[in-house]
């Protein structure tokens, strides 16, 4: 017979891998390289100090962290070492460490997300998480999902995929008009007036990156009382709003690890109440069969080293103090929203009150396109984005490795736009 990889075929069962492990422990891992990496200085309540952890480009004003993070010096560093242990001897080093290493990422996002390991299943993205939750819950032919006419493209796909195949059906309602007038009264009821006997699942976004605008979770899960499993793409409130899982009453919240909480690229997750798990079907075959609880998280060979670097990015957040990082990340972008409102030929269209923004600001200059403004910041040293939406917006974000300065140089040079 010939050798069989794969893990073994999972030993042929989860059974005959426990009892193969038995029988046949793994040999004791030789330590391999040793890998010294010189850190910074850091103290976690300074926030110049938070900044040097990053190696971002000191010459530009980054207002675009969330669209593609870099990660603080310790991450970059959990990644050199597993790096170099894989590249040393692979197989060894991943039998070695797998089980613990995937478990005290799990550890670390429960803590952080205000529930327990299992469950916390690990994904590579956002996009990745929304596209197995939703093809995952199961729904009979006539269950209706509610969806609104604010989220991304990926929650679209998704739910179209979905219901594609077995019956099910997709709304959106708009939750508001203008999003710099939002009122939670507003979002809150014409969601409830959406909700009909037949909605099983309600798919919303937490911080819509189309306008700024943050949704009241708490206050729509106190209305849907359990009508409905709602499932929340947290990407852009995950790492940047103080609320954890628990506290907003979702059943699932999805998010990537590498914008807000500056984790590793090409990681994410998704935590689900244990009985909301209990309605999901898994998508793709999973190799965790001794992870915490709940084995969902899809299996086969990943970049192992930044998958478990993602504890040192929550380590990170933590030393800081979530609390500090949000109440900076507000300070900021009420510092930007305040100067953008102020200059002629501005509309700003994110909400100026803190409960319904975080720390996306979206805006529109009078007769430029976005994508010009974006282009002519750049020149001058801001680094800014375009949403990828209809209408589209001129977008900034104020993250904690941003400082006073950046707000006040972007100011200047969208005064000077206009």
């Amino acid at each position: 017979m010939p050798n069989v990889s794969r893990r073994g075929l999972i030993g042929g069962a989860i059974a005959v891998g426990a009892l193969s492990a038995a029988c046949d422990p793994a040999p004791t891992p030789n330590p391999g390289p040793s890998i010294v990496v010189s850190l910074p200085p850091f103290d976690p309540k300074d926030w110049a100090s938070v900044r040097a952890q990053f190696a971002y480009d000191p010459a530009i004003a980054n207002m675009a962290t969330f669209v593609f993070a870099s990660s603080p010096a310790t991450v970059r560093a959990a990644i050199a070492r597993h790096q170099a242990q894989f590249d040393f001897n692979p197989i060894e080093y991943l039998h070695a460490n797998e089980v613990r290493n995937n478990n005290a990422v799990k550890d670390a996002a429960a803590e952080y997300l205000g529930g327990t390991a299992h469950e916390v299943m690990l994904t590579d993205s956002t996009t990745m998480g929304l596209g197995l939750l939703y093809n995952g819950i199961r729904l009979s032919p006539g269950d209706e999902i509610l969806t609104t006419e604010h989220d991304f493209y990926a929650t679209y796909e998704s739910l179209r995929w979905r219901t594609a195949r077995d019956g099910a059906t997709v709304r959106r309602v708009r939750l508001y008009e203008d999003p710099a007038k939002a009122s939670v009264d507003e979002i809150v009821s014409n969601l409830a007036a959406a909700i009909r006997p037949n909605t099983k699942v309600i798919a919303l976004t937490w911080v819509h990156s189309s306008t700024g605008v943050t949704l009241p979770v708490k206050e729509i899960t106190r209305m849907v009382a359990g009508r409905a499993l709602v499932c929340l793409d947290s990407v852009h409130g995950f790492g940047a709003e103080l609320s954890n899982a628990a506290d907003l009453g979702v059943d699932f919240l999805v998010s990537g690890t590498h914008k807000w909480l500056f984790g590793p690229r090409g990681t994410g997750l998704i935590w689900g109440k244990t009985v909301a798990w209990q309605q999901y079907l898994p998508v793709i075959p999973t190799f965790d069969f001794q992870a915490r609880g709940n084995s969902a998280s899809p299996g086969g060979y990943k970049s192992f080293e930044y998958q478990w670097s993602v504890a040192e990015a929550f380590a990170f957040h933590k030393s800081i103090g979530r609390d500090r990082i949000t109440a900076r990340i507000k300070e900021l972008a009420a510092k930007l929203k305040d100067g953008l409102a102020g200059i002629k030929g501005i509309t700003l269209h994110t909400p100026r009150a803190a409960e319904l923004s975080a720390g996306i600001i979206c805006c529109s200059v009078e007769g430029m396109q976005p994508t010009t403004a974006k282009n002519l910041l750049y020149t001058k040293g801001v680094l800014a984005s375009v949403t990828p939406y209809n209408p589209a917006y001129l977008r900034f974000g104020t993250s904690m490795v941003n400082t006073e300065a950046d707000v006040e140089r972007t100011l200047k040079e969208v005064r000077a736009l206009v």
